[in-house]
């Protein structure tokens, strides 16, 4: 089986480990890649925007499927030209991928079909005003939110007035630029985090282990939110009887509706969810695999990853191609650029890696690139560390251990990841 992987992330280097211990790979191929993911796969020297090099290269290739890995290239419409030209894709349409690309999609699509979400309102531009007196008039704290992608930085809780204001000002006067054309005003939910990972064909679907991410930058849940700090799975909280509820109330309908709106979802649906009380809602769905989920569940799960997702594509997805859903624990600590999620400097020499593997973690490259023979920092999130353990005291202990050997300039991470958890 010959497989091209799209993306150049952590998540991506997760993927590309997981599909090169299937035992149908011929050839793996991915583009842009990173040097972490190049250490199993060969480079596809095609760019992700030119849908029409991406065909020839899988027709040249004899490419069998096409796993896509980022939310952009779904957003372009990557899935749809591939499988004009009868390439076989695991990933959602453009249409179904608006399950993440728009937020208003998303929330109206879940009033819809009487899937558990907060209440909200949304408003254009020429609405800035009605949007500050709406904000005036609701409960604090609020949650305000490009329509958007923002790289997972797009959403703000506002805990006081002037702050819903400044989030509205900002997204509607371009701070995250064509993302911010509408904003969405929605109503603070209680409870607790996690993230659900089902793997779909359209119709039938398959859950992963549950994770738990860490958006905000600092340790304690504080500052600004990025992309994700790190992650741990499973997590406690996604109990078998809330799982129950979050397929029969959230997952089974969000695939028949989409194919009752003529978008039938194929790929990676995440569920992001609010967890009180033993009820889950849904904070927001993305339309890909998560970072740095993807790094921790990944990484404790058993099967042919390559005989699932292409099973998926094709519409006919085959469960018995994971064996164990999770066998232990994993938690994966993202090491970042000092000032990220804002403005930060890269270029920096990275080193102990090797010796961190050496401990039995592995390290997930996301923000690196190779200068002049060296490997060099090039991104915000820059590595993931993950360890795994029997409980996810030892995977942590073991994660942070891995941790204390890389060494770059301005490196920056959150101690606590899992820490909640305990």
């Amino acid at each position: 089986m010959n497989i091209l992987l799209i993306g150049s992330g952590g998540r991506e280097h997760a993927l590309a480990l997981a599909l090169s211990r299937s035992k149908e790979l011929e050839n793996l191929y991915a583009a842009p890649a990173n040097p972490g993911i190049l250490q199993v796969a060969k480079l596809a020297p095609i760019s992700i925007n030119d849908h029409n090099a991406i065909a020839e290269f899988c027709k040249d290739k004899h490419i069998d499927f096409v796993v896509i890995g980022p939310e952009q290239p779904l957003e372009a419409g990557l899935s749809d030209s591939l499988r004009s030209n009868g390439i076989v894709v695991f990933g959602p349409s453009k249409q179904a991928a608006m399950l993440e690309t728009s937020k208003s999609f998303a929330k109206e699509f879940m009033v819809r079909h009487n899937i558990p979400t907060a209440s909200f309102k949304r408003f254009t531009a020429i609405q800035q005003t009605q949007a500050i007196e709406y904000v005036h008039q609701h409960h604090l704290p609020v949650v305000i939110k490009a329509d958007g992608l923002a790289a997972g930085k797009g959403v703000i809780v506002a805990e006081t007035i002037f702050d819903a204001e400044s989030a509205i000002k900002d997204i509607l006067g371009g701070a995250f630029g064509s993302a911010g054309a509408e904003v969405v005003v929605e109503d603070f939910l209680k409870g607790e985090e996690a993230s659900i990972f089902a793997i779909c064909d359209g119709t039938n679907f398959l859950t992963l282990a549950p994770a738990q991410d860490h958006k905000r930058v600092f340790d304690g849940d504080k500052g600004k939110n990025t992309g994700g700090m790190g992650a741990f799975a499973p997590a406690a909280i996604v109990t078998d009887d809330v799982l129950k509820k979050v397929k029969e109330r959230i997952i089974t309908p969000t695939l028949s509706g989409m194919t009752e709106e003529g978008a039938p979802f194929i790929g990676c649906l995440f569920v992001g969810l609010m967890i009180d009380n033993g009820d889950p809602s849904v904070v927001e769905f993305n339309c890909r695999f998560g970072d740095p989920e993807t790094q921790a569940v990944l990484s404790i799960t058993d099967g042919d990853f390559a005989d699932l997702f292409f099973s998926a594509a094709l519409g006919l997805l085959h469960p018995g191609a994971i064996t164990n859903i999770y066998n232990g624990y994993a938690c994966n600590v993202v090491l970042a650029s000092g000032g990220y999620p804002d403005t930060y400097k890269t270029g920096y020499p990275i080193a102990g890696i090797s010796e961190a593997e050496e401990t039995g973690v592995t390290v997930f490259h996301a923000g690196t690139k190779i200068e002049s023979s060296t490997l060099v920092t090039n991104g915000g999130r820059v590595l993931g560390v993950c360890g795994k353990g029997e409980t996810l005291s030892e995977a942590i202990k073991n994660a942070y251990n891995g941790v204390n050997f890389i060494k770059f300039t301005d490196e920056y991470h959150r101690t606590d990841i899992g820490h909640k958890s305990l």
